[in-house]
């Protein structure tokens, strides 16, 4: 049974770290601020006074107010759509059962700026704040489904049945009892949504949404103006800031481990009755909008497109180029994550809080942005990493540590540290406890991590363009060069081909959130 901890820190997490993950955690740290200091000193080569003035205009507040009501509308869809559709598929007998599992988790595979393309093609109407919202929310809430339904599978079923004995229905017990125990979950969730709400380009070019992220870009791209470009970067940085402040004062410090599995069987269904066939009706329209729309679009693009041409040398060639990226970049990235979640979980204080933070600073950033500073700095100090793969993988791991971030930390924060303090007392060494008994415990999330990594890079965008060898084309740049050249039938091959290998990471991801009882 979940019990909350005392006030005071639990046993593992007694004492100061070690001096080795300390010093792990501030170099991953340090690598994640490389782009913040980028916009920082690009950021002093426009006079106080000028700056001043870019920022005061009114095309600027325009700016603001379009990022900060899709941060604001997308991230509460997403979080609606994402717990919902995991408390129907995990805590209800809605028709179909976990077959819905497998549904809700595939939108994961569609890149957003294939999403978006689909749906433009398909009507303009989607080129408007609603459409936005719609079709950032379809491609991110898996974000948020996947967590959540992983907290309801280890939620304790004792809790809600207590509830239920003391006359609370299912929708009193789901808001007093369900919600408080899965809100870490679920706020990591929104966080990644909202960051990458920040950060997205592509989709929202395509969906003709001008954000601060699109003005970046067209800064780059047409004036060739870097302060300028920078600046909005720097308020792009301020707004992750105030996201990550509000995802911690919302978790607070209350700790959710605890010893064993819980009560050792599912929890009971609720009974939906006459409200079944509308239940599934709602999945299955938000599986039609989030799957079909993109996949019959992409059809229609393959078989009717005039610019049809397949080179499936060149498509081999990507999607090899696609993989080998996508899997080292999710393993690195979750060996990076590694130090920082411990010292977040493990050894609580303002000095691990501030390490955590810190890696989510780059992720709101474009992708141009993190690619410009990388190229920056290596041409400056290690001039033999520029136009490197190494130079690429770091690029992914800076933009998508977060991701490997939250996956480890939440697995990390439901394995008692108590259980390292018994290894110890039975004549086991710290590392010898951290690999016999805590990284067994926390497996699931590393999987996940890589996975979720893993699907990160194979669609990255922008950063790739910038920091690829040369010669070097994904599935993603593929696409894109396609599409924008208006040759949709040639990019379409790209898309498909995306689309079909990302499904083992996503259906991974899926296996690894049903735990135990999978």
């Amino acid at each position: 049974m979940a019990v909350r901890s005392p006030a005071g820190p639990p046993p593992g997490a007694r004492g100061t770290a070690s001096v080795p993950l300390l010093v792990a955690g501030l170099v991953v740290a340090a690598a994640c601020l490389v782009p913040l200091g980028y916009v920082v000193w690009s950021a002093t080569d426009q006079p106080p006074g000028e700056a001043v003035d870019f920022l005061v205009r009114p095309r600027i507040g325009e700016l603001l107010w379009n990022t900060t009501r899709l941060l604001v509308a997308g991230t509460l869809l997403s979080v609606a759509l994402g717990v919902g559709a995991a408390w129907l598929v995990e805590r209800t007998d809605v028709p179909g059962g976990r077959l819905w599992h497998g549904v809700m988790c595939a939108p994961l595979a569609v890149p957003a700026f294939v999403n978006g393309y689909a749906w433009v093609s398909t009507t303009h109407a989607v080129q408007s704040f609603p459409g936005a919202v719609l079709v950032m929310s379809l491609s991110y809430y898996p974000l948020v489904y996947l967590p959540t339904v992983a907290a309801l599978r280890r939620l304790d079923p004792s809790l809600e049945e207590v509830a239920a004995s003391l006359g609370h229905g299912p929708w009193t017990s789901f808001l007093r009892i369900v919600l408080p125990a899965i809100s870490p979950a679920v706020l990591g969730g929104a966080l990644l949504v909202g960051l990458h709400l920040l950060a997205e380009y592509g989709a929202l070019q395509l969906l003709n949404y001008p954000t601060l992220t699109t003005a970046i870009l067209q800064q780059y791209a047409s004036a060739f103006n870097g302060p300028a470009a920078t600046l909005l970067a720097g308020v792009l940085v301020v707004f992750c800031l105030l996201l990550l402040g509000l995802e911690l004062a919302l978790r607070g410090r209350r700790r959710r481990s605890r010893v064993g599995g819980g009560a050792s069987r599912a929890a009971t269904q609720v009974q939906l009755g006459r409200r079944a066939p509308a239940a599934a009706a709602g999945l299955g329209v938000l599986a039609l909008l989030a799957l079909a729309v993109p996949l019959v679009s992409l059809g229609r693009w393959l078989l009717r497109g005039a610019s049809t041409s397949l080179d499936l040398g060149a498509l081999a060639t990507a999607a090899g180029t696609t993989v080998g990226l996508a899997v080292v970049g999710g393993a690195i990235a979750t060996v990076a994550a590694l130090p920082v979640a411990w010292l977040a979980v493990r050894h609580r204080g303002w000095l691990s809080t501030v390490i955590e933070r810190f890696t989510y600073t780059a992720s709101a950033m474009p992708g141009i942005v993190v690619g410009l500073a990388l190229v920056t700095v290596s041409i400056r100090s290690v001039p033999a990493l520029y136009q490197t793969v190494v130079l690429l993988l770091l690029g992914y791991v800076v933009l998508f540590l977060p991701r490997a971030v939250v996956s480890v930390r939440s697995t990390l924060e439901l394995a008692p540290p108590v259980l390292d303090d018994v290894a110890r007392s039975l004549g086991c060494s710290g590392p010898q406890a951290t690999v016999r008994v805590t990284l067994p415990l926390v497996a699931p999330g590393l999987a996940a991590s890589v996975a979720l990594v893993s699907l990160a890079v194979s669609t990255e965008l922008t950063a790739t363009l910038l920091l690829s060898p040369t010669g070097t084309t994904t599935l993603a740049t593929g696409f894109w060069q396609d599409a924008s050249a208006v040759a949709y039938g040639a990019a379409a091959p790209y898309a498909l081909t995306l689309v079909v290998l990302s499904v083992p990471a996503t259906w991974l991801l899926g296996r690894m959130t049903l735990g135990r009882s999978a």
